[in-house]
């Protein structure tokens, strides 16, 4: 019977709203001091508060950013935790990294725990790369001796071997990131805790990663706490999840069926989403998605998208960076997390402005299920600057025609390609 690595029992947060500093250490301790000092000066008795000295204060309420949350992790296992932004997936990591404290409930840990919760936390950009790794190394709980055994596979596993001397100031963000991740990675702890690392970097490095948090689970026995948006690394790292839904848990167990609970609560069918204003679009300071819809071209007296449906992609977006080198990349999975095809569009270098861009699924092509679309940004043909999951969600209805076959048709494909059979000879015999 697998050991237990992590037990959460009745598990509650909550933050006070218009106060935001509430629980945080430093405010307790002001607070403290504060109450000392007027309790010394004899004035916390006899002070009167009237309806004037709370004009202007904004009205503070509860908030529970976590209720009833009840789950174990096994040793050596690598338990994911997905769900919507806001439904308490950081909050609940930083309970477990000991970064803040529940207003409620128990959490148990057998044995050390280190956090990857911000990638690159206590680098120094004027400090070069070698240096930043023996002080990140340090705050992460290494000790230097435990750094330069482990230096040249930091290095390699990085790919900034070239670099290692120059001040991280001058690394690409891609570089910096890896490098970050790199002396996380070689941590010796018990229970690692991960927020989102594999979002960041290029398809090459997020492979390795995965590969990595394999190693660590299965060689080492580390247990892994694994919060993250993007399935497919969920579906491919994680054997059970936990699905969390406005701070309560709405499913738990094996990893695939609470993904299809997710995708559930998502919807099955989204076809347009657009953002009026650059604020509200999603993106960044270089890239902002305005615009991203599915036109099904519907045969004659259709009304639902079947085999034979051809699927218009449109999208808009406005780049805000001068120059910059930019290929748009669309993703098709299957409900179930699993990747049809990548299709990318010619990298290109694009002035400031409003672009839009298409992209057609021919019919006869996708068998008969429940598919989502995912849009990428590629900066300088590998590295990644924006990436909406899941912005786009349909099913395809079956349809036969005159094949007689009434089975479930195999494959998350199923293009025509026509096969001839012509008659050889008269004879059997012959």
């Amino acid at each position: 019977m697998k050991q237990t690595a992590v037990i959460v029992e009745d598990l509650w947060k909550c933050y006070r709203l218009g106060n935001m500093d509430a629980g945080n250490l430093k405010q307790e301790i002001q607070d403290w001091w504060g109450k000392y000092i007027l309790k010394k000066n004899n004035k916390l008795t006899d002070r009167v508060i009237d309806e004037n000295d709370l004009a202007g204060t904004p009205e503070i309420k509860d908030f529970w950013a976590l209720q009833d949350i009840n789950f174990e992790v096994h040793q050596g296992e690598v338990f994911g935790i997905i769900g919507k932004n806001g439904a308490g997936k950081s909050t609940l990591l930083k309970l477990l990294s000991r970064i803040s404290r529940p207003t409620r409930g128990v959490i148990r840990g057998n044995g050390s725990v280190a956090s990857l919760l911000e990638v690159g936390t206590g680098f120094h950009e004027e400090l070069s790369g070698r240096e930043n790794i023996f002080l990140n190394g340090n705050i992460l709980g290494m000790s230097n001796r435990e750094i330069r055994r482990k230096f040249d596979d930091i290095i390699d596993f990085s790919g900034v071997g070239k670099f290692i001397d120059t001040p991280v100031k001058r690394y690409s963000s891609g570089m910096y990131v890896r490098l970050a991740f790199a002396v996380a990675a070689h941590l010796n702890p018990d229970i690692l805790v991960v927020d989102e690392v594999l979002s960041v970097g290029d398809t090459e490095f997020q492979e390795k990663c995965v590969a990595k948090m394999h190693d660590i689970a299965l060689s080492q026995g580390c247990t892994i706490v694994y919060v993250s948006h993007n399935i497919p690394s969920v579906l491919d790292l994680c054997n059970r999840a936990l699905l969390l839904k406005q701070g309560r848990m709405a499913a738990i167990g094996p990893s695939r069926q609470v993904v299809n609970t997710y995708f559930e609560l998502l919807g099955k069918h989204n076809f347009f989403r657009s953002w009026e204003k650059h604020t509200d679009a999603p993106g960044n300071e270089l890239i902002r998605l305005r615009r991203v819809e599915l036109k099904p071209e519907l045969l004659e007296g259709e009304a639902t998208i079947d085999v034979r449906t051809p699927l218009h992609i449109h999208f808009e977006f406005s780049n805000f960076s001068p120059g910059i080198r930019l290929s748009v990349g669309i993703h098709l999975f299957t409900r179930q997390g699993e990747c049809i095809f990548d299709v990318p569009s010619p990298s290109d270098i694009l002035a400031e402005g409003n672009y839009e861009g298409t992209c057609t699924i021919p019919g006869q092509f996708l068998n008969d299920g429940e598919y989502y679309i995912s849009i990428i940004f590629i900066k300088n043909t590998n590295e990644q600057i924006f990436y909406l999951e899941k912005c786009l969600a349909f099913e395809v209805a079956d349809y036969r025609g005159d094949i007689q076959w009434k089975g479930k048709w195999m494959g998350s494909v199923r293009p025509h390609f026509p096969i001839q059979i012509v008659r050889k000879t008269n004879s059997i015999h012959a």
